[in-house]
């Protein structure tokens, strides 16, 4: 995307607050204009104070000197509050789009994307793009402003000498242009190296036990230390660039200071020495804001090769929600015809002409080995992955006639990974439901999950925070929260998605007596990897290659004595050997 066209782009969230912008251009304007006076009073200073002792302008001119940083101050103040407070605004809206956005993406984007990569867009990044709509923007009215002040004065003091600064303008712009390619490849590279800082450190963090068990800690810390002397590289590159041309600058405006003195003093213009003292100090006072002018290139690119990222997530499309249907409560009734599925980007198809009915009420249990398909087919019931051929219906209406909130409000899922938020067990329990339901109706979900009995063991009961994804509670809590979750949502189709897997006996047996709760009168789809808690299962499939290759009944399966028997007697053996 061509440069001009991201910056326009990021310029329009800036249209918004377009008030305080304007309030704190016209302070930068009026505290710019009042930093150019100070050159032009050298003038009068010297010629009517110094020289000709004009006692009216002496005696007025401590009060000139008031009201001039007096008007600078406050326009100063104004300048720096609006202009901050809107800068801010863009990055507070620029965060909420992009944080709306993640909540949209589809699945397939969010599993080939590190979460740490949108982790540093939304803190990283965002920060640089406020700086080139917000920061960048004062730098250059204020300073633009404030060398347009000091032309003047010039102008007003000799118009041939100052006819040398035009002579210049050409170069700086040369500098500029050239610098500015540079500048967003520089930018782009750093931003990157960040993302890979961010998600080194996420990763560790949330996987600390399995690093310090395995000795690791060296390992890790040397992978970090070489993307932070990466990152480091990167940003030297970028401010040795930019100080090459701030430097550049400064010399063709040292030229320019050289000609005018040498042009001064050889008379070639007439000229007094307040005059001159007073070019003199406008044009050194040109060095400031024509090196600010060149180092907010630098932020200007940095923004733009941020933004450019940012709208790259931003402009990914949301997962697809063309259903025009609704239903109030499902009866349960799930028909899966002839589906094929890959993953998109892989060439491998997942599923393979998968047909099967479950009728409302009943479970239909899902097993197989690692890698057969059986998450991704449970995962196509709720469309977390849409680019599947066939058809999956619910009460005998196409999955993708429903809109995806209707459709997802008749499911609850309770997997083997149980995500739990840095919040309450109360608000874990209501999740999704916090203005629906009463203290009572989480107690009472709490007791059917077998939950409550360790709940009320903690001092703060309900208020007891659980840590991040629940890392303050065992993995046989984190279960029977996750199950009284779903029984207080109530939906009439239930995904169990390997629940019991990873736990002990013990704790299995208190959490399959809260499965065997919320299962009732709920189509169920189970996938199991203990064959011990399906028996009982309605129907069962087993999936191999992301096909089905049996099934019937628990009997039944045991009877054709082929690869279910097999896996039942390999499961058993299992069981006797622990």
């Amino acid at each position: 995307m061509q440069s001009h066209i991201v910056y326009k782009r990021l310029l329009s969230y800036s249209k918004v607050y377009w008030l305080a912008f304007v309030l704190g251009i016209i302070g930068t304007m009026v505290s710019s204009g009042a930093d150019a006076s100070f050159a032009y009073l050298i003038k009068p200073l010297l010629d009517k104070g110094f020289i000709d002792k004009d006692m009216t302008f002496i005696h007025w001119l401590p009060f000139i000197l008031i009201f001039v940083f007096l008007v600078r101050n406050a326009a100063n103040f104004m300048s720096n509050y609006y202009m901050a407070w809107a800068g801010r605004s863009v990055v507070t809206q620029f965060r909420k789009d992009l944080f709306a956005h993640f909540m949209r993406l589809p699945a397939s984007f969010i599993d080939n994307t590190s979460s740490g990569q949108l982790l540093s867009k939304l803190i990283f990044n965002v920060e640089q793009v406020a700086k080139a709509s917000t920061t960048a923007i004062v730098t250059v009215v204020q300073e633009t402003c404030f060398i347009t002040g000091l032309l003047i004065v010039m102008f007003i003091n000799s118009w041939e000498l100052s006819l040398i600064f035009l002579c210049i303008a050409p170069a700086v712009a040369f500098i500029a242009r050239k610098s500015s390619k540079k500048m967003r490849k520089l930018s782009q590279n750093v931003q990157q190296s960040m993302s890979g800082v961010t998600q080194i450190t996420e990763e560790s963090l949330e996987g600390y036990k399995v690093i310090r068990t395995f000795g690791a800690e060296n390992y890790e810390i040397a992978r970090f230390n070489v993307l932070v002397d990466n990152n480091r590289d990167r940003e030297i590159s970028t401010i040795a660039t930019d100080s090459l041309a701030t430097s550049a600058v400064q010399l063709v405006i040292a030229i320019l200071i050289s000609c005018t003195v040498y042009f001064a003093t050889a008379k070639v213009a007439h000229i007094t020495a307040g005059t001159f003292v007073s070019l003199i100090s406008a044009m050194l006072a040109m060095l400031k804001p024509l090196r600010n002018l060149t180092t907010v290139n630098s932020s200007i690119q940095k923004g733009i090769a941020g933004a450019e990222s940012l709208f790259q997530v931003l402009d990914e499309p949301p997962e697809p929600d063309h259903g025009t249907k609704t239903l109030e409560r499902a009866q349960g009734e799930i028909i899966f015809h002839k589906i094929n599925f890959g993953y998109p980007g892989h060439e491998k198809q997942v599923l393979k002409n998968i047909s099967f009915k479950i009728s409302p009420g009943e479970t239909v249990a899902l097993v197989g080995k690692s890698g057969s398909g059986k998450s991704t087919l449970v995962s196509l019931l709720p469309r977390f992955y849409d680019n599947f051929t066939g058809k999956i219906t619910l009460d005998g209406i196409n999955i993708h006639d429903l809109k995806l909130k209707s459709l997802r409000q008749q499911m609850a899922m309770v997997s083997q990974q149980v995500t739990l938020f840095n919040d309450t067990i109360g608000n874990n329990i209501a999740y999704g439901r916090f203005e629906e339901v009463q203290e009572k109706d989480i107690i009472e979900a709490a007791v059917a999950a077998n939950a409550w009995e360790f709940i009320r063991e903690f001092p703060n009961g309900l208020s007891t925070m659980v840590g991040e994804n629940g890392v303050l509670l065992s993995g046989g809590q984190r279960q029977r929260i996750a199950i009284a979750r779903a029984l207080l949502k109530n939906a009439p189709v239930l995904i169990l998605d390997e629940a019991t897997s990873s736990l002990d006996t013990e704790s299995e047996k208190t959490i399959q007596s809260a499965l065997e709760k919320l299962m009732k009168n709920r189509t169920t789809l189970v996938i199991a990897h203990r064959l011990s808690t399906i028996e009982n299962a309605d129907y069962i499939m087993v999936i191999d290659n992301g096909e089905i290759i049996e099934a019937g009944t628990h009997y039944e399966l045991l009877a054709q004595n082929n690869h279910y028997a097999r896996l039942h007697q390999k499961h058993f053996k299992e069981v006797e050997a622990q």
